[in-house]
């Protein structure tokens, strides 16, 4: 069941009591959950709780919950991290899983399915990637350990773009929310691309074998036409086991293993076990997975920072890279794409709108903090705050400027 479903149907009337006065609450709920920001503002209110409570005399109690030990065995066999890690191993992969399936979906019949759709927000998005890693790198280049980060700034957070965008309702053109759309996606596969080659330790060619096992399994599960998704489940837990043992990130394991999963039966074209996980999976992604991992990520101890931290080479790097980075990358690469290549901008798509959902881009929370773990996870305490304190000042002017940018720009169009 859906989270959704199960969150309203713990309000939903018995048949004894349907005769019985109609609650508030179970509609306040239904219309939360079918917002498009709903996902972007939980992930908000996570981050807003995570600080207060690692600013607050309760901080000792949210470190002791992300220290948590936890251990699965198996005779010799053990996995043993803190919840922490849990969670960005472990979960974080279901998400990973997730994004795969939406890459693959769009590949084959959406977004992504036509060159033609593909190539200005393809361009775009290399363009909203190079620039940010460039202006990270060029102040931090000097530092062995600070240049780590240089991938940091690359990522957008899709679920807090379109659910700021969507603030506007019917005055967003679909061209606009087309564009952001695909090119987060592409953004989505350079970061996994950025992950899989720069964010892998040493690799045991043990596991490796088992892990090229599982693929081999799941991919003959895919050619032989099995359906059932449980099975892929299945050799799927077993190949993230194998990933994260391995070296590699575990989170590649979910990707490779979505993009096993058949996009349509065999036995009719009415039932797609692809669009059956990803129903499945979009909720708890949303609405659990990702505000856990933003809890679990972004308590900043705010007595700590000073000035000379805000205004470090890391988070400036970072800052600035979302803020100007993006934008400069975004829309530069556009405007050469258009002027130089002869690719044509969309009828209903004009440059200032353009300009503000560039802005918005720097928005990268998610996975930058995602990609910040993995830079930083040696790279001592220091290095893990001013992560932090860069990826949440960038994300938060980019998504004040694009606001009130697109505001004003929108406010221009006619309603449709």
């Amino acid at each position: 069941m859906a989270l959704p479903d199960f969150i309203k149907s713990l309000f939903e009337k018995s048949p004894e009591n349907q005769g019985q006065s109609e609650s508030f609450l179970p509609a306040a709920v239904e219309k939360f959950l079918k917002l498009e920001s709903a996902g972007g503002i939980l992930l908000m209110l996570s981050a807003l709780v995570a600080m207060a409570l690692a600013n607050s005399p309760l901080s000792f109690l949210y470190d002791a919950f992300l220290d948590t030990p936890v251990e699965i065995r198996i005779g010799n066999f053990s996995i043993a991290k803190p919840l922490l890690l849990w969670i960005n191993d472990g979960l974080m992969a279901i998400f990973f899983f997730l994004v795969g399936l939406e890459i693959k979906r769009e590949v084959l019949e959406g977004e992504l399915s036509s060159p033609s759709q593909v190539i200005l927000p393809g361009v775009a998005a290399l363009g909203g990637m190079l620039v940010p890693a460039l202006i990270y790198a060029s102040l931090n280049g000097s530092d062995a350990s600070a240049i780590k980060g240089w991938a940091i700034p690359t990522a957008t957070d899709i679920a807090f773009a379109l659910g700021i965008l969507t603030l506007f309702g019917r005055a967003v053109p679909t061209s606009l929310k087309v564009f952001l759309l695909t090119l987060a996606i592409i953004d989505d596969l350079g970061a996994i691309i950025i992950i899989a080659l720069f964010y892998s330790g040493n690799v045991s060619m043990l596991s490796l074998v088992f892990s090229l096992i599982f693929l081999a399994i799941l991919i003959g599960m895919n050619r032989r036409g099995i359906n059932r998704t449980g099975p892929y489940i299945f050799i799927g837990i077993l190949l993230w086991t194998c990933v994260l043992k391995s070296g590699i990130h575990a989170t590649l394991a979910g990707i490779l293993a979505a993009w096993t999963v058949p996009m349509q039966s065999a036995t009719g074209k009415n039932h797609s076990p692809l669009r059956e996980l990803e129903h499945s999976l979009h909720s708890w992604v949303a609405y659990g997975i990702l505000p856990l991992f933003a809890f679990a990520n972004s308590g900043l101890a705010l007595d700590r920072v000073s000035l000379a931290d805000l205004t470090g080479p890391v988070p400036m790097g970072i800052a600035l890279g979302l803020v100007l980075g993006k934008p400069v990358g975004i829309l530069g690469f556009s405007w050469l794409a258009v002027k130089l290549g002869g690719i044509r901008l969309p009828d209903t798509l004009r440059w200032p709108e353009l300009f503000g959902v560039s802005v918005l881009c720097g928005v990268g929370f998610t996975m930058s903090l995602f990609i910040g773990s993995l830079a930083f996870e040696q790279g001592g305490p220091d290095y893990a705050a001013d992560d932090k304190i860069g990826i949440l000042l960038g994300s938060l002017c980019s998504g004040l400027a694009g606001f009130m940018i697109l505001k004003r720009v929108l406010k221009q169009r006619p309603l449709p």
